[in-house]
């Protein structure tokens, strides 16, 4: 009989996909050896090649040089998200390391998820831009460092705006970042670099909350592309001219655009309708024809003349890195990372259900084949301003337990990104709040279907999901048979003190303020209702996790384990938040699945 473990991919992605200045090789970060390494691909096909060979870090983020000669990345250890960068020769070889502050983070491109197209160097390659808090822990600047001298040019930044680099100008002049406020806000920055005195200029002036998202920039420096939702609900993709400094609106759909890239006269472009991305292309003004591709997600799209790389998954397929021939129409995929297991995988439907106040609460369902009554797994993802998709998720845990019977709710509720700005807000200051109604209403939803079974209803998530686990399993205690909680906070207030300093500043408008309003983050706390726990519950977490520490989870297992309550708790020692090596994960996700057919099989 198949176990967890045979329904893993054989690999995960941790990065973006890297294209070389001359589209013949894509570079990545996986872990199928164990760590996140950095691998590069012939694009015609053909076996990778590995450049590193960690055994503690990972490596997240990837860039070529302009030159196609050498990539920058950035690496961890352990899972503690102090990312040092690193530059190796493509062919091979030792990596110099760049950054020495081992207690600081450094970042490339727009945020340290981002997996578009990262062009951290200057175009004469002879400099990098980046960022890093590493004058003031509670301060991201911007740095320019020059690779022969290793002399650095700081942009300082001030506490409540983390900027980041996002690239320069093809004329070596501007460099453009960004200045994150929050989830859901943020300003875009230009520096001139030829005056060595420049300070930075705020190009995206705007009252109350706007998304500015950088892209690519056009061949003559005059403009760059963005995203941004500033006239409305959906974000929307632009072009921002310098001279006149002007936005002018180019793909406005009623979804959000996501991802952008551009080469030449070529412009490619991802649109998340409903949770499934949809790819277009335009060249010399007119829209491409594409083949269809499977109905899931895109990430990390980039183009190099008629070569689109990007990384695909779908409910049923794990992520690959894919290659998408313009000329020729034909997609090839680069990586194999799908499991043997010989089974017959489950696509997911897309469900509404009508919740508290009236709105339809979006959500994706799996049934397992066949017929019979059904235990379920509420499965709520993090963020909370994130979005479940058609992904082949969590090592293949919802494969899994459909093989083994037990269905999957996996509902988008209020905070949730994708849907719109509104929606996204209606989380802001309110975990705990309306959202746990919303899961309230999932459960009341799985009861109106004849084939699932009412007494056995799970409920898991990982950080902010296993916060919302940690909720349900406390203040809506008579619905569910059982729980998991993967790095969930359990205590509002110890959370909002202790989460990296650079994030401090965003608390008080994003959970509350922990000097000012501690008694609402306590009564919005799962550890403040531990007593009416009653299922049972496994608790996991990385010992190293610098957003939800171990305190979070070992406060409410401490309560838990003083009334005699039936807890489990696995901590990771070489983790953090999530888990970066591949033998530590599909050991998790295994002994999750094994918890909850444990309470909800049949």
């Amino acid at each position: 009989m198949a176990e967890s473990k045979d329904f893993a991919p054989r690999q995960r992605f941790r990065s973006n996909v890297a294209l070389s200045p001359d589209g013949r090789f894509a570079a990545y970060a996986a872990n199928a050896d164990g760590q996140h390494d950095l691998h590069v691909v012939p694009v015609a096909g053909g076996e990778p090649r590995k450049l590193t060979d960690y055994a503690h870090n990972a490596v997240r983020q990837i860039a070529w040089s302009p030159d196609g000669g050498s990539l920058l990345y950035t690496a961890d250890f352990q899972g503690d998200e102090q990312f040092q960068l690193y530059l190796v020769d493509a062919g091979g070889g030792e990596a110099r390391r760049l950054t020495d502050t081992v207690d600081r983070q450094h970042v490339l491109g727009a945020n340290i998820y981002d997996n578009g197209v990262i062009t951290p160097f200057t175009p004469d390659g002879r400099a990098v831009v980046y960022a890093g808090n590493d004058r003031d822990p509670a301060v991201q600047d911007v740095l320019v460092q020059d690779l022969e001298t290793g002399a650095v040019r700081r942009v300082e930044s001030t506490p409540g705006t983390m900027l980041h680099a996002v690239s320069v100008s093809p004329d070596g002049r501007w460099l453009l970042a960004s200045g994150f406020l929050s989830n859901s806000d943020n300003n875009l920055v230009l520096v001139d670099l030829r005056d060595p005195d420049a300070v930075p200029l705020v190009i995206t002036e705007h009252e109350g909350r706007r998304l500015h998202l950088p892209g690519p920039w056009t061949a003559d420096s005059t403009a760059f592309h963005l995203r941004h939702n500033t006239d409305g609900e959906f974000v929307a993709l632009a072009r921002y001219t310098i001279a006149t400094g002007e936005t002018t609106d180019l793909v406005t759909p009623a979804w959000d655009v996501e991802q952008v890239a551009t080469c030449g006269t070529t412009t490619a472009w991802t649109v998340n309708e409903d949770g499934i991305s949809r790819l277009f292309a335009r060249r010399d003004g007119e829209l491409l024809v594409l083949p269809e591709l499977p109905a899931g997600v895109i990430a990390s799209l980039s183009v190099v003349g008629d070569v689109l790389t990007f990384l695909l998954t779908t409910g049923a397929r794990p992520t690959e890195v894919v290659a998408l021939d313009l000329a020729e129409g034909a997609l090839r995929y680069l990586t194999d990372s799908a499991p043997a297991v010989a089974v017959t995988f489950v696509e997911p439907r897309l469900v509404r259900y009508p919740t508290h106040d009236g709105r339809e609460v979006p959500a994706w369902l799996y049934r397992p084949h066949g017929e019979g009554i059904r235990g379920v797994v509420v499965s709520i993802h993090g963020g909370p301003e994130g979005q479940e998709r058609p992904f082949y998720n969590y090592a293949g845990l919802y494969q899994y337990l459909l093989s083994q019977g037990v269905a999957v709710l996996a509902p988008n509720v209020r905070g949730s990104t994708g849907y719109g700005k509104t929606y996204q807000s209606l989380i802001l200051r309110d975990w705990g709040g309306d959202e746990l109604l919303d899961f309230e209403h999932a459960v009341g939803y799985l009861t109106t279907l004849d084939w699932v079974d009412p007494e056995r209803i799970g409920v898991w998530g990982a950080s902010f999901g296993g916060f919302a686990t940690l909720s349900c399993l406390s203040r809506l205690p008579g619905l569910w048979a059982a729980g998991v909680s993967m790095v969930g906070p359990s205590n509002l207030l110890t959370m909002a003190r202790s989460v990296p300093e650079t994030w401090r500043a965003e608390m008080a408008d994003w959970v509350g303020d922990p000097d000012t309003e501690a008694d609402f983050l306590l009564e919005r706390s799962p550890i403040t209702h531990v007593d009416a726990i009653t299922a049972p519950l496994f608790v996991i977490q990385g010992a190293n996790d610098p957003r939800v520490v171990k305190a979070e989870s070992d406060q409410i297992v401490e309560a838990l384990r003083a009334r005699g309550v039936d807890v489990r708790y696995d901590v990771y020692d070489d983790e953090g938040h999530g888990f970066t090596n591949r033998v530590n994960e599909v050991k998790a996700i295994g002994d999750t699945a094994g918890f909850l057919l444990a309470h909800l099989g049949g």
